[in-house]
């Protein structure tokens, strides 16, 4: 399960990429097995995956329990393939994140 909360010490990962409407559900299938091969690596503990309802975007939600987990799992899914196969099928606009503020309805 996600935590979206400040302070944790969790590392978000944000994916942004830009797709062909034909190409929408193959990524969202194909980031869906990169995330199978990435939550075997320690310090990987979640993943959402979203896609917009006009066909041109998905957006990949990925939360590490530190830097350094991260880039394993980056390393990881690189020499696999899937790294490779996700940016075949669209422009990726990727960076790493901290929480610092949540609000939510009281």
């Amino acid at each position: 399960m996600p935590k979206i909360e400040a302070g944790n010490g969790i590392v978000t990962h944000i994916n942004v990429f830009t797709v062909a409407p034909e190409n929408q559900q193959l990524l969202v299938d194909s980031l869906l097995e990169a995330v199978n091969a990435a939550k075997t690596v320690p310090g990987w503990l979640s993943a959402s995956i979203h896609k917009s309802f006009d066909g041109r975007h998905v957006v990949n939600y990925v939360q590490f329990a530190s830097h350094e987990a991260a880039q394993a799992v980056i390393r990881h899914i690189a020499s696999t393939g899937h790294l490779q196969k996700n940016l075949q099928l669209g422009t990726v606009a990727a960076g790493q994140y901290e929480v610092v503020h949540t609000v939510v309805k009281d």
